[in-house]
C-alpha cells in the first residue's frame, strides 16, 4: 500500500502539470511574452509526449514492471522539467519543459492501475481507478489558488525548482515502497502486443470514445479558463484561480461519484453515454451566450468538471474486455487514445483562436467551444455502438 501512495503521489504531480499553465498565463506573458499559440502548444506537446509514451510504458509494464518503470521515467523526466521550466527565458523553453514534464508523468497513472488489475477483482476496477483519479485531481486543486497565491509571494521560478525537487523525491519513493506484482509469462514481445489489441472489434468504440471525451473538461481546465477568463472578465491571476479551484474541486466530487456508478447502474456503457452528455449540454449553453457573468461561467465549469470525469469507468469498460497477458499495454493503449486525443485537441484549438480576426472576442471563444460539442458530439454518436460490460457480469 505505501508504493501505491507513492505512485498516487505522483499521480497528483501528473494532475498539477497538466493543468498549472492557466493560472500562469500572466505571468508568462509578462516576463517571457508566451502568447496563446505558445501555451496551446507547450500543453498540447505535454499530452502528446505523454501520449507516445504509453507505447513504451506498456511494453515496459508487461516485461519489466511498475516499480523500475515509474521510477526512472517520472524521475529522469518531471525533476528535469521542472528545472528547465524554472530557468526559462523564452516561449520555446517553456515547450521543452512540457514536453520532458509529459514523458516524466507518463507511466504514474497506468503504472497504478496495473497493480489494480493484476491484484485485484476486475469488478472493483471502477471503482478504484476512480478515486485514485479523484485523489490525483488534487493535483488540478494545487494548480489553481493555492498554486497562484504561492506564485504570488515566492515567484513562479522559485515554485518551479521547489517542484522539480519534490518531482524527485516522489520518484526515489516509488523506487523504494513500489513491490512489482508477479507478471504473466508474455506470449508477445514488445510492440507486436498492440497490434493484437487492435485486431479486437469490440475495442474500437470505446477508444473513439476515450480518445475525444477528455479534451474539453481537459482544455478548458488546463488551457483555455486562463485565456477566456481574462479575456472576457479582464480576471486577474488570482480570480482565475479561484474559478479554476471550483473546476478542480469539481472534478475530484465527479470521479468519486463516477466510480460506484456501474455497479449500482449495472452498466458501465450508459453511465458514461450520460455524463458526456451532459458535458456537451453545457458546452451549448456557452456556444449560446459566450459572456453572461464570470458566476454563470463558474457554474458551467464546475458541471463540466463533474460530469468529464468519466475516465476510471471508461477505462474498466475497456479492461473488461482486455487479454490478461496483454493488460499493462491494454491499459496503455487506452491511455493513450485518451491523453492523445487531447493533446491534438490543445493544437487544433490554439490555432482556431490564433486564426481569427480577434482571438479574444467572445466570437473566437464561441468557435472553440463549438469545436469542442463538435468533437464530442461524434464520440457519443460512434459510442453507441458499443458493447456493454455489466459489472454484475463480469466478476
Amino acid at each position: 500500500m505505501k508504493g501505491l501512495f507513492a505512485l498516487a503521489v505522483a499521480y497528483v504531480l501528473s494532475q498539477f502539470y497538466r493543468s498549472f499553465l492557466a493560472v500562469l498565463t500572466p505571468q508568462l506573458g509578462t516576463e517571457l511574452g508566451a502568447g496563446k499559440a505558445d501555451l496551446s502548444l507547450a500543453s498540447g506537446l505535454w499530452f502528446i509526449c505523454f501520449g507516445l509514451m504509453q507505447f513504451v510504458v506498456g511494453v515496459g509494464l508487461d516485461k519489466y514492471g511498475p516499480k523500475r518503470t515509474a521510477a526512472y521515467i517520472f524521475g529522469i523526466g518531471a525533476t528535469s522539467g521542472a528545472i528547465v521550466f524554472a530557468t526559462a527565458q523564452s516561449p520555446m523553453a517553456i515547450v521543452i519543459a512540457m514536453c520532458l514534464i509529459g514523458i516524466g508523468c507518463s507511466p504514474v497513472l497506468m503504472a497504478s492501475l496495473f497493480i489494480f488489475a493484476q491484484r485485484f477483482k476486475p469488478s472493483t476496477f471502477a471503482v478504484m481507478t476512480s478515486s485514485l483519479v479523484a485523489f490525483g485531481n488534487t493535483g488540478n486543486v494545487i494548480g489553481a489558488s493555492p498554486l497562484a497565491k504561492a506564485v504570488d509571494m515566492y515567484g513562479w521560478r522559485e515554485v518551479m525548482f521547489a517542484l522539480g525537487a519534490f518531482s524527485l523525491l516522489v520518484a526515489l519513493a516509488i523506487y523504494w515502497l513500489v513491490q512489482d506484482p508477479v507478471i504473466e509469462k508474455q506470449d508477445k514481445s514488445g510492440l507486436e502486443g498492440y497490434l493484437s489489441l487492435l485486431k479486437l472489434p469490440v475495442l474500437w468504440p470505446i477508444m473513439i470514445m476515450t480518445l475525444l471525451c477528455y479534451a474539453p473538461v481537459a482544455g478548458i481546465r488546463g488551457l483555455w479558463a486562463g485565456p477566456y477568463l481574462n479575456d472576457m472578465y479582464n480576471a486577474s491571476g488570482l480570480i482565475i484561480g479561484q474559478v479554476t479551484l471550483f473546476m478542480a474541486i469539481a472534478m475530484i466530487v465527479g470521479s468519486l461519484a463516477y466510480g460506484p456508478m456501474d455497479r449500482l447502474a449495472n452498466t458501465r456503457k450508459w453511465v458514461i453515454f450520460t455524463g458526456n452528455a451532459i458535458v456537451l449540454t453545457m458546452l451549448l449553453i456557452l456556444i449560446a451566450n459566450p459572456v453572461s457573468s464570470i458566476n454563470m461561467t463558474t457554474i458551467l465549469f464546475v458541471v463540466i468538471g463533474i460530469t468529464g470525469t468519466s475516465y476510471g469507468v471508461l477505462m474498466a469498460h475497456g479492461r473488461a474486455f482486455l487479454p490478461t497477458h496483454l493488460i499493462g499495454r491494454g491499459v496503455t493503449l487506452l491511455n493513450f487514445c485518451s491523453i492523445f486525443g487531447a493533446g491534438i485537441m490543445q493544437f487544433a484549438s490554439g490555432q482556431i483562436i490564433e486564426r481569427q480576426d480577434d482571438p479574444s472576442s467572445p466570437e473566437s471563444y464561441q468557435l472553440l467551444f463549438a469545436v469542442y460539442a463538435v468533437v464530442l458530439g461524434t464520440a457519443l454518436v460512434v459510442y453507441l455502438f458499443s458493447r456493454d460490460a455489466k459489472p454484475k457480469t463480469t466478476l
